[in-house]
């Protein structure tokens, strides 16, 4: 799905990002700006600003930043289309989708908000259960059994489910409603007939301590109910609804976001108590599948928050089945910049019994010592392979082949073929040759690493190639030529054909690739900063001063070496198609392209702690000091084509040294 440049920009005019921020973070007045405690890593003093001129957010602590679409990628997860539906609905726009008819659209529509219904209905349910929870000393004793506290089952919404057959009967009114069916929160029998001639109803869920199920927004998706005697199933899941899907969801994300980023991991175990258990003790970066085998999709959702991720099990037969299937889901995202490990435990052990006995630090360490992919790999690769004869190593070598062809190609599958081969006994280059004639990925693996176009002809740009002609043009006059991969050209001020395009998960997939800028402490700044790169910072934060300079200050700014030159003819480029635009919505256009670090780092220096009026005037001053730099290396380079008896360039010469001495004399702005 394609969304056009122009409705992001529009969307992001009409939301505000201090109300999408106030949803997740509290946020109290601090002069110009609002401020609160970080969501992105654990803070006792709030560093986390919102400014609600710039519509942009900042930490000073660990510099996370962005606008109101990038805030609900970062904190709650989603995907680029996701964050721009989720403010669409917000904001009442429909986002443009010029390839779905009519009817398409309004099915859409209805399925939307039949989710957001079902949503309504099941976090009713969970209140009830939270209340029943309270009059339960049954309940009550067998989580204190536990070792939980009030406090960790009032984080998780933790509740009980009475032993009464129709007991959600007195939390909604109508309890014939089809939507308790459909939420799955009560069960209909048609071949049985109740006193009314009715199909017998009743409650799914009954004598069961309740965990709620949240997706990565906070909506309740689902229930998981767990027995608190004996009695089968032990655990209880909610069924598949338009709302819930067990492939998908991950219980324990929507708690665990914070502590996954600042833990570095995250950690995911076989079940509920194990999630909540593990909050108590000190690791709230757990999460857990939902009673079934993990998914593609529950490591690429994982991935969303963190680039390592530590799979816990039990280190039995069923625990290696299940290490086995978490492997087959994470091959394909596993890239060289992502980590994957599986910790397993001994038998007898889960990851709370073990903390109790043990003690964090031994289970810290455990998780640190986890197996890592590339190593486990290998040993699913040799099971039950005898290597030291050949059949069993030619069993390895077509146990292997699946595994390693599922690895994205880069430097960690390029090494795991030389350890592959090794250990079946064969040079890599034969192996390679082997899986290609039996028709394996082998033959993938020799061609180069794929590409993705480049972001520009999107919402990027190209660093593209400026050549200075500088002649004897007073004051250091500029032709030029931009050829970014989605054409146009650029030319002292013009540009066409450059800028337009449209957003969509690919481009936003390929930035999400890059390993996240470092944290910073307060007031902390990036050492060597140029007068360009404070031009750089300056400008982007505040567009609007662009048409402000003259066009010799144009030519100037975009003739500058990379980043610097293609990140202003960028500029202008945008400015000239769309008009001026605040920071969110260049920060938006700039994802993807091979400048965005760069340029988001200067608008990050540019605005900490300063205020617009101070902001401009702080670029009149770079703006003259970048005049007289190239003034004056105009002015050597005409110096040197007079000593080499070049006699036309002395007239331009005097005429530069004026120009650089009536700077230097103008007062200060």
């Amino acid at each position: 799905m394609a969304i056009p440049q122009t409705f992001i920009q529009e969307l992001l005019n009409r939301v505000d990002v201090v109300d999408v921020v106030g949803r997740y973070v509290q946020l109290k007045k601090g002069g110009a700006n609002l401020m609160g405690l970080c969501p992105f890593h654990g803070e006792k003093s709030p560093s986390f600003s919102v400014s609600p001129t710039k519509q942009f957010y900042h930490c000073f602590g660990c510099g996370a930043n962005g606008n109101a679409i990038g805030f609900l990628m970062e904190h709650a997860g989603m995907t680029f289309i996701e964050a721009v539906k989720d403010l669409a609905q917000q904001t009442g726009l429909q986002v443009p989708e010029d390839d779905a008819s009519p009817q398409d659209r309004e099915r859409a529509a209805m399925q939307r908000q039949k989710q957001v219904t079902l949503n309504d209905v099941l976090e009713k349910a969970a209140h009830a259960y939270m209340k029943q929870l309270k009059a339960s000393p049954r309940a009550v004793d067998y989580l204190k059994g536990r070792g939980l506290s009030g406090e960790i089952a009032k984080t998780f919404g933790l509740g009980y489910a009475p032993e009464g057959w129709r007991s959600l009967a007195s939390v909604f009114p109508d309890y014939t409603d089809a939507l308790l069916v459909e939420s799955g929160m009560v069960i209909v029998h048609e071949d049985e007939k109740g006193q009314d001639g009715e199909a017998k109803r009743y409650d799914r869920f009954r004598d069961r301590i309740m965990f709620p199920i949240r997706n990565v927004k906070g909506e309740y998706i689902g229930f998981g109910g767990r027995v608190l005697d004996k009695g089968e199933p032990k655990y209880l899941n909610s069924p598949e609804t338009p709302v819930f899907s067990k492939g998908r969801e991950l219980y324990g994300l929507f708690e665990a976001r914070t502590a996954i980023r600042v833990a570095g991991y995250a950690l995911v175990t076989e079940g509920y108590m194990d999630v909540v258990a593990l909050a108590q003790l000190g690791f709230a970066n757990a999460v857990a599948t939902l009673g079934t085998a993990c998914t593609a999709d529950h490591v690429q959702k994982l991935f969303r928050f963190t680039d390592s991720v530590v799979f816990s099990f039990d280190g039995d037969g069923a625990g290696r089945r299940a290490a086995r299937k978490a492997l087959d889901a994470a091959l394909p995202l596993a890239t060289d910049t992502r980590s994957v490990k599986f910790l397993f435990l001994p038998a007898e052990h889960d990851p709370d019994s073990y903390i109790r006995a043990n003690g964090e630090e031994a289970f810290a360490q455990c998780v640190k010592d986890a197996v890592p992919l590339s190593r486990f790999l290998i040993d699913a690769a040799s099971a039950d392979c005898d290597l030291t004869s050949a059949e069993g190593r030619a069993r390895m070598a077509s146990q292997a082949r699946p595994l390693w062809s599922a690895l994205p190609d880069g430097a960690l599958k390029r090494q795991l073929i030389t350890e592959l081969a090794n250990g079946i006994g064969i040079g890599s280059s034969d192996l390679l040759q082997l899986w290609q004639q039996s028709g394996g990925g082998g033959a993938r693996a020799q061609r180069p690493a794929h590409r993705e176009p480049s972001a520009s002809h999107g919402s990027g740009y190209d660093g593209g190639s400026h050549t200075p002609d500088h002649g004897d043009h007073p004051g250091g006059g500029y032709t030029q030529s931009f050829s970014p991969s989605g054409g146009g050209t650029y030319g002292g001020g013009a540009s066409s054909g450059y800028g337009k395009g449209t957003y969509g998960n690919k481009g936003y997939g390929k930035w999400r690739k890059g390993p996240p800028p470092p944290p910073r402490m307060l007031g902390q700044r990036r050492a060597g900063g140029s007068r360009a790169d404070r031009a750089v910072g300056l400008l982007l934060a505040n567009a609007q001063a662009w048409d402000t300079l003259s066009a010799d200050d144009h030519a100037m700014l975009a003739h500058l070496p990379a980043p610097h030159g293609p990140v202003f003819a960028w500029l202008e480029a945008q400015l000239h198609e769309h008009g001026p635009q605040p920071w969110a919505a260049l920060r938006e256009a700039l994802r993807g392209g091979e400048h965005e670090a760069f340029a988001c780092g200067q608008v990050e220096q540019a605005t900490m702690g300063a205020d617009s009026a101070l902001e401009l005037a702080e670029l009149a001053d770079v703006m003259d000091r970048l005049r007289g730099d190239a003034l004056e290396a105009l002015a050597g380079l005409l110096a040197a084509r007079v000593q080499q008896g070049d006699n036309s360039a002395f007239e331009e010469y005097k005429r530069v040294n004026e120009r650089i001495k009536a700077l230097k004399s103008a007062p200060p702005v």
